[in-house]
């Protein structure tokens, strides 16, 4: 089911949102690691640091390094590929994927406070 938002509309509940999720403290995600965890958990694996790279349109230090963070929050792990040491394949974690389940539920509980 489509929600059609006005433009004030949907601004307001990002902003209800973020602000909710600073008022709780736990974790301090710039919009780049909101970014990359989304793919994570919501696009199907395997991930590696060069297709996340690619998929956000950004260098592969700038995922080492929000991965980096993300590692010491315990959302995400990484190993290298089995297959091709090159590659760091990113794992998912169950920090993480309580994380963007409360994320989806902070959304929803937002989005049915807001005056249709």
């Amino acid at each position: 089911m489509a929600v059609d938002l006005r433009p004030g509309l949907a601004l307001r509940l990002w902003q209800q949102v973020n602000l909710d999720l600073v008022l709780e403290g736990d974790m301090d995600l710039s919009y780049r690691q909101i970014s990359i965890l989304l793919t994570i958990y919501l696009e199907p694996p395997p991930h590696t640091v060069r297709g996340l790279a690619r998929r956000l349109g950004v260098t592969k230090p700038v995922i080492t390094r929000a991965l980096d963070t993300m590692g010491k929050q315990g959302l995400v792990t990484r190993e290298r590929d089995e297959k091709d040491r090159r590659n760091v394949v990113i794992q998912r974690t169950v920090e993480g994927a309580l994380y963007v389940e409360k994320l989806g539920d902070v959304i929803r509980e937002k989005g049915r406070l807001l005056p249709f």
